[in-house]
């Protein structure tokens, strides 16, 4: 098992669904306690979002929610498959 750390970390979106909201503007800002890991991200069309996940080997399982800048609430739940670009940085695939 690789030791995988988001405190501190900051992503970014590369690609995303139709359906997704969030855009390449949208920032997530990540801190890490053990197995907890939590993010606050904003940006392009979200007035402010947050993520709880729970870190279990290569995998996150997360529950999100936000505030549009179209003044919606939007909640869910995803599964993160967390992999390494060529370069060491994480990269997290959602589903």
């Amino acid at each position: 098992m690789v030791n995988i750390n988001f405190n501190n970390k900051v992503f970014s979106l590369v690609q995303n669904t139709d359906k997704g909201r969030v855009d390449s503007e949208t920032i997530f800002e990540y801190k890490q306690n053990g197995n907890l890991v939590t993010a606050d991200y904003f940006g392009g069309p979200i007035k402010y979002g947050k993520i709880i996940a729970l870190l279990e080997d290569e995998k996150l399982d997360m529950l999100y929610q936000c505030s549009t800048t179209d003044n919606e609430l939007k909640a869910g739940k995803a599964t993160g498959i967390i992999t390494f670009t060529d370069n060491g940085k994480l990269k997290l695939s959602l589903d």
